[in-house]
């Protein structure tokens, strides 16, 4: 029988001869993004640019979080908090980043609120183009579609699209999505999730309890 290897999640291209795909966990370096194994980019236009190009306005405190398992299409953005304009007064225009004399009002953008972090659960499926604004949480297994722009929290399993992103429905019944997050297949071992990676993929809940009790007792 043949040994069953799972797959590196320390390589940056996992695909050979595909250099548009890269795992992030391996790739990204600010302490403000974790990213979990095997997420993935994948992009035409140097991935590897993944921090700079796709997360923006990062300046911090605040965080950007990405679980395992999670596939982000080509083009995906992150906006941080860092994009945040007064919105009280007269103007928006933020003039203290200006320079000169304009800098000493620097306390007017300084003290912004911010939304916290940004959070995506596992198994998230990121469709071409769309965008993520600040502060928002994606459920896991939810599904974001092509040019999508996300401005609220998305459930569990959500299947959501538009601009401003509506859900448009659930993958699976409440009762269904209770029973999948109980069984967390993210968090199995590499060795159980390789050996039951079909019906992960492609087999009922049934079929993936069953397999979540026959994880190796520790």
């Amino acid at each position: 029988m043949t040994a069953l290897v799972p797959a590196d999640p320390t390589v940056v291209h996992p695909m050979p001869g595909q250099p548009r795909v890269v795992l992030l966990k391996p790739l990204v370096t600010s302490p403000l993004i974790e990213v979990g194994e095997f997420s993935y980019y994948d992009d035409p236009d140097d991935p590897t640019a993944f921090e700079t190009r796709n997360v923006l306005y990062h300046y911090g405190p605040e965080k950007l979080v990405i679980g395992k398992f999670c596939a982000l299409g080509e083009g995906v953005r992150f906006i941080m908090n860092g994009a945040n304009h007064r919105m009280d007064g007269p103007s928006t225009f933020p003039f203290p980043i200006m320079g000169g004399s304009w800098a000493e009002h620097f306390d007017l953008i300084s003290a912004l609120p911010g939304r916290g972090d940004t959070v995506v659960g596992h198994d998230v499926w990121f469709g071409y183009r769309s965008m993520v604004m600040p502060g928002v949480r994606i459920g896991h297994g939810a599904i974001i579609a092509s040019g999508a722009v996300v401005v609220d929290d998305v459930p569990d399993y959500g299947v959501v699209g538009g601009n401003p992103a509506r859900l448009i429905r659930r993958r699976h019944s409440d009762a269904d999505i209770a029973r999948l997050l109980a069984v967390a297949w993210w968090d199995w071992p590499l060795e159980h999730i390789t050996a039951h990676v079909r019906t992960i993929m492609s087999g009922s809940v049934d079929d993936l309890e069953r397999a979540a009790s026959a994880l190796p007792h520790l």
